[in-house]
């Protein structure tokens, strides 16, 4: 199936590794003009690097921290000024850090609130004038399934995502007339450096083994492993691309079957 992408240009935030990483290899694939950033300068230049040598595309990387608005701003700038415009846009952020109520302070919430919600509000108020001038746009927005499920020692991000949700529904009501799509994707349990992190935190919070933390994991899943990131980098290379025009204001769930929420 050809999704259309090939000559679209696109921006991942995040994406040196995880999921932006595999989102922006899965649309260089289809040959989009890919741009990316990292907080790390030498992280976002070897991502680009490894992708344009697997894919054949036009890969650009920068250094830019989403939380920035000044600059994520340079990073618009500079991007657009690489890519020529821009037609697609996927907001990606690390996760918040983990913790409960008690564990978390006045400045965790304030940079969660910054790196999960604003940095999509202002990525997407950067992208619109390159949409208009295109014609039109995509924006994807990477989640988790804390939009629909509560997760443990996950506070920060149980509050901000599912915000990251009403936005892209009233997004896509909104910005629908100017033909710009707005969805959501939101990974379950995907083979990451996150997941690792985030298992041996629970290790060390339940003095259990980090294998044990994962085994218990993947045994309510129905798919019964993890997911790969690949996997995940294909189904936002779709909901990025003209062969999914009429879906907006959704938010897709790509966990394997893990999440019981209607």
């Amino acid at each position: 199936m050809d999704l259309g992408l090939q000559g679209k240009r696109a921006l991942v935030t995040a994406a040196s590794g995880g999921l932006g990483y595999a989102v922006a290899a899965a649309l260089a694939a289809e040959g989009a003009r890919v741009a990316l950033c990292s907080r790390d300068a030498d992280r976002a230049a070897a991502a680009a690097e490894r992708i344009a040598e697997d894919t054949g595309a036009e890969v650009h990387g920068f250094a830019a921290d989403v939380a920035d608005p000044a600059s994520l701003e340079a990073l618009f700038a500079a991007a657009l000024d690489e890519l020529g415009g821009l037609d697609v846009l996927v907001n990606n952020a690390g996760g918040p850090p983990p913790g409960g109520f008690l564990d978390l302070g006045e400045a965790q919430w304030t940079r969660g609130f910054h790196l999960t919600l604003m940095s999509a509000v202002r990525g997407i108020r950067l992208a619109l004038p390159a949409f208009e001038a295109a014609g039109g746009g995509r924006v994807l927005t990477i989640m988790s399934s804390s939009v629909k499920q509560a997760l443990p020692n996950l506070l920060l991000s149980n509050v901000y995502r599912p915000a990251l949700v009403g936005l892209t529904k009233s997004l896509a009501i909104e910005l629908g007339p100017r033909d710009v799509q707005v969805v959501g994707i939101a990974p379950g349990r995907v083979a990451t450096e996150r997941t690792d992190e985030l298992d041996r935190a629970a290790a060390a919070r339940t003095g259990r083994s980090f294998d044990a933390v994962r085994a218990e994991s993947i045994a309510t899943m129905p798919a019964g492993r993890l997911g790969d990131p690949a996997e995940f980098g294909r189904v936002g290379a779709f909901l990025c691309s003209p062969a999914a025009a009429y879906v907006s204001g959704s938010v897709v769930l790509v966990d394997g079957g893990s999440i019981r929420a209607l």
